[in-house]
């Protein structure tokens, strides 16, 4: 008989051990860390840029260039008599050409920053899925070029439409005013705000490959720059066109042409396919690279 004060063992089933549980507490919170949902990494990238102050002086900048770099070259343009070859609508746009350098230096900053102050290792310890890392940043910083380069754009049609009118660019010698009422006008005004997130995820898909920001910046800035000056200097009619076509700047800005549509080298949206295909590659090739090396 068992004595008195001894507690009485206890009858209950003790409950079988999880197969968590067993797992030591390290392996818990990387599976935890792992399994961080594709919102929580948006939210920790957009903490971060919204956070860094040259974040909104660079989207200023790129607002500032491209409107004053259109509104310039709006401004030095006539037609007093009318029958001028000029594309008023692509006239207008031509801050996308300088403008582009500030979504570059955006794109690249946003993975090669965090390279040169170590805080990748940080990043990679709380999100061990790298890229999901990456895919949070492309949407982050497409988004906002997206934002400014919408800004950007209606500024420069907006200066374009009041200069080009007081330029001879009226009803009367056979150009309408800018307006997005017009269908070629409305799809060089999208396909300009596009062109400009799409040059940012370009860039930060080169950047993630290179890491290091000057570097990283200049190869963007080549690629996008050069293309057109080894164009002109070839005198092969064959390899000028292909690389008119086939260059992220040349093909993308065909966009915005509005006028002799015929005599472009390619398509307007197909030009901003060739620069899709362009930054979809360098995310891709920047995503395996990110994965195969340490960081």
């Amino acid at each position: 008989m068992p004595r008195t004060g001894d507690a009485p063992a206890s009858t209950a089933p003790r409950a079988p051990q999880t197969a968590l549980a067993r797992k030591p507490s390290g392996e818990r919170n990387g599976q935890r860390a792992g399994s961080s949902s594709l919102c929580e990494a948006l939210h920790a990238e957009w903490t971060k840029l919204r956070t860094l102050p040259g974040t909104f002086w660079l989207l200023a900048a790129l607002v500032v260039t491209t409107v004053a770099v259109s509104a310039a070259a709006t401004a030095a343009v006539t037609c007093p008599h009318g029958g001028c070859s000029v594309d008023p609508a692509r006239t207008s746009l031509t801050g996308i050409y300088l403008g582009q350098a500030v979504a570059v230096i955006l794109g690249v900053l946003v993975i090669s920053g965090e390279y040169s102050t170590g805080m990748i290792r940080a990043t990679f310890t709380a999100m061990p899925r790298r890229t999901k890392v990456l895919a949070a940043k492309a949407a982050i910083i497409g988004g906002l070029a997206l934002a400014a380069g919408a800004i950007a754009v209606a500024g420069s049609l907006l200066a374009g439409r009041v200069l080009l009118t007081g330029h001879g660019f009226t009803s009367a010698h056979g150009y309408p005013a800018l307006t997005l009422g017009d269908g070629p006008v409305l799809r060089a005004a999208v396909g300009s705000v596009l062109y400009l997130a799409l040059t940012a995820l370009l860039s930060l898909g080169i950047a993630t490959i290179i890491r290091d920001p000057a570097p990283a910046i200049g190869t963007v800035l080549g690629l996008l720059y050069l293309d057109p000056i080894i164009a002109a200097v070839l005198h092969g009619a064959h390899w000028h066109n292909v690389i008119e076509r086939y260059a992220p700047m040349t093909a993308g800005l065909a966009i915005q042409a509005t006028t002799n549509l015929s005599s472009l080298p390619i398509s307007p949206w197909a030009g901003l396919g060739v620069l899709a295909a362009w930054a979809a590659g360098a995310l891709l090739a920047g995503g395996l690279v990110l994965r195969l090396r340490d960081a």
